[in-house]
């Protein structure tokens, strides 16, 4: 019984923390709707250009990871913002910046573009 509080404690703080911090992470499930529903998302490619030429999401505006703080500028603020990468790991460290620094709805693909690959998102090549 200890053990079900404490895993439940855990997730209860996990969700907490990461709605605190201003983003939300998406399976790829949920993005792909989030993608096909709104039209005005600012979708932020996070990967290498090297990456980014070889297969990308249509729309997809790249911002290596290593130029986010100095392009910070160039992300707007009055859109939603739909981070992704290769798997969700950098996504995922670009979506909790984005959230410190102010930015109101941001996503960050948690299974990448490899996830939304194979369940049919469409993929620029």
């Amino acid at each position: 019984m200890k053990k079900i509080i404490i895993v439940g404690a855990l997730l209860l703080l996990t969700t907490t923390l990461a709605l605190a911090s201003g983003y939300r992470n998406l399976n790829s499930v949920e993005a792909k709707a989030l993608l096909e529903k709104n039209r005005n998302i600012y979708l932020l490619d996070v990967r290498t250009p090297e990456e980014f030429r070889q297969a990308r999401l249509k729309g997809a505006v790249l911002i290596p990871i290593s130029e986010i703080e100095r392009r910070l500028g160039e992300i707007p603020r009055n859109r939603t913002i739909v981070v992704y990468c290769a798997v969700g790991s950098r996504s995922n460290m670009v979506a909790g910046f984005l959230a410190e620094k102010g930015y109101r709805e941001v996503y960050n693909v948690a299974e990448g573009i490899v996830g939304l690959y194979r369940n049919g998102f469409p993929i620029v090549r």
